[in-house]
């Protein structure tokens, strides 16, 4: 019988259905919430619902052989919930967890949770507490998001779309998550080295993109704000100094999983191949290819296709080319090789930032453990019709 670390087990003794099993990166979620599910009714049908890569990885089904289950499982991808909205009386585990905001998973989970028992799997708390509606709604705290809506939310004043500008009451709220978050109390036996590498940037660029408001590719203003913030990412994303520094660490790690942003990355990225010569294998929106084998290759993996939902063992060292806007993606992206089973005692995680404006604000925020705003960031930066002033 597999044995449990202590604190699963401590996480099993909490758990009951509605519950959210909150752990870090690399602490077991999946065999602790396999083991709750052999604790209270290992006789039902088990459904797990996970990320489309988790599923095909086949990672669920190698816990589960750990924990002797085999035809009671059922593993599929969130984008297939609403099949499982008939299912009575069974047990659901909701990994990854995905159901923010509304929509249809939203009311496909509400079907779900009203007839089965049911626990939620997370790496990461949720970001805003009107994240949390719909676990509030399952659980009976609230009725509805309307419900929700009209006695917590405080909504923007003078705005053309409604906006939340904070909450009412967030002690309630405070008591309601403490009530359903069942938190494990995980402490990872890798040591990790997070290396701050200074790349380079062209501060002309930058300061005609953000000071002058003027495309310097095409030698017109800028749009608007939007394209603004995408020309700002390009220009510090694609700095050739960047490049070089990748080569120069694949030097010192010969295998390397590195995460990047934007499409023009990726296309520049795939030149290592001839410049090193070494297998380049892609995770993104369109190409789901396998980590490479042998002793020197690179793993070119987006960060929204790939942050999360499979792991790897196979090296010590990630690269961060470019800075997300998410934290939970930068946190997540992190966890990818930090693993209970890691044969390495120490991991490396390299974070290209440059002096840019744009790595500035980003990084401000990441070291916060906060989302970047980027269109808080715009908005504010954006001048007023008619106080433009072009670069000549």
């Amino acid at each position: 019988m597999f044995e449990l670390q202590d604190h699963q087990s401590k996480a099993i003794r909490r758990l009951e259905t509605g519950k959210v099993l909150v752990g870090d990166v690399g602490s077991g979620k999946s065999i602790t919430a396999l083991a709750y599910y052999t604790a209270i009714d290992p006789t039902r049908h088990i459904y797990i619902l996970t990320t489309a890569k988790k599923r095909d990885s086949g990672e669920w089904w190698a816990d589960a052989m750990k924990m002797s289950l085999r035809n009671e499982l059922t593993v599929d991808s969130w984008n297939n919930i609403k099949q499982y909205t008939h299912i009575e009386n069974a047990f659901f585990i909701l990994d990854e967890q995905r159901i923010l905001g509304k929509g249809a998973w939203v009311e496909a989970f509400y079907e779900i949770a009203a007839k089965n028992d049911w626990i939620l799997l997370s790496a990461t708390p949720a970001d805003a507490w009107v994240d949390l509606v719909p676990v509030f709604v399952a659980n009976g705290f609230f009725t509805n998001k309307t419900q929700f809506n009209n006695e917590h939310v405080r909504w923007a004043r003078f705005v053309k779309y409604p906006k939340i500008d904070g909450y009412y009451d967030e002690w309630i709220l405070a008591k309601m998550r403490d009530e359903i978050y069942v938190e494990m109390d995980y402490r990872s036996h890798l040591k990790k080295n997070e290396i701050m590498v200074h790349v380079e940037f062209n501060e002309e660029q930058q300061k005609t993109l953000y000071t002058a408001r003027w495309n310097y590719e095409e030698g017109v203003p800028l749009k608007d704000a939007g394209e603004m913030m995408r020309m700002l990412r390009i220009s510090s994303n694609l700095d050739p100094s960047r490049y070089e520094k990748l080569i120069e660490l694949h030097h010192k790690h010969p295998k390397l999983i590195v995460f990047y942003n934007l499409n023009p990355e990726l296309e520049m990225l795939r030149c290592l191949h001839s410049e090193l010569d070494v297998p380049i294998a892609e995770y993104n929106g369109h190409i789901h290819q396998a980590v490479p084998e042998g002793d020197s290759w690179i793993y070119l993996v987006q960060y929204q296709a790939g942050s999360e939902g499979w792991n790897c063992t196979k090296t010590d060292t990630t690269v961060f080319y470019s800075l997300p806007y998410s934290y939970r993606q930068f946190h997540q992206a992190k966890g990818r090789t930090d693993r209970q089973n890691s044969p390495y005692e120490e991991l490396n995680y390299y974070v290209f930032r440059s002096r840019s404006i744009i790595d500035q604000a980003i990084w401000k925020a990441l070291y916060r453990k906060k989302n970047f705003q980027a269109a808080a960031f715009a908005k504010k930066t954006w001048p007023k019709v008619g106080s433009i002033t072009h670069l000549n």
